[in-house]
């Protein structure tokens, strides 16, 4: 799916570089067709299906603390990014995205030491708020998630507005 002409995951990777990751690295489901966009791609599992699966096979793949952001939020500012790499965890084994309150479990930050508790049945958000994470207040601009074609069009009128200077 193109957003303004782009790869939603290359809008994603913008933020994870604008935060100031070097190293991006993307996970996918196997055969998953990608664009080649120059960074590590890490595949799953095929079963079980889950949208943890990515964050379990992130964590086994790096052996090391990830953060995450799934590309059909492709309009979260690289601050939002730098906010959850700054969240001091205070021995928790994650933090994640609160933006507005709403918890997005998908845009957080995970020690290896979350691994083990990330169920891959039920709901994300109840397992990951299972692991007590440290919830990062966030503004609500851009988590606008781009799951359908009426989310385009109003991710397209965001990008727009935002490049004529208006919020």
């Amino acid at each position: 799916m193109l957003l303004a002409g782009r790869p939603l995951l290359a809008w994603a990777i913008d933020a994870l570089r604008g935060a100031g990751l070097e190293r991006v690295a993307v996970t996918a489901k196997q055969g998953a067709p990608l664009p080649d966009l120059g960074i590590e791609v890490w595949r799953e599992p095929p079963e079980p299906r889950h949208p943890l699966a990515g964050v379990r096979a992130a964590l086994e793949r790096a052996g090391a603390e990830i953060l995450t952001l799934p590309v059909d939020l492709p309009l979260v500012p690289p601050s939002a990014v730098r906010a959850l790499l700054d969240a001091a965890l205070h021995g928790a084994v994650a933090a994640v995205a609160c933006p507005g309150g709403s918890v997005q479990p998908l845009v957080g930050r995970f020690t290896p030491a979350a691994y083990d508790h990330l169920p891959l049945t039920g709901r994300a958000t109840d397992a990951v708020l299972a692991l007590d994470p440290v919830l990062v207040d966030l503004p609500e601009d851009g988590f606008l998630n781009v799951n359908a074609p009426a989310d385009l069009v109003a991710a397209e009128a965001l990008v727009l507005r935002r490049a004529a200077g208006g919020r």
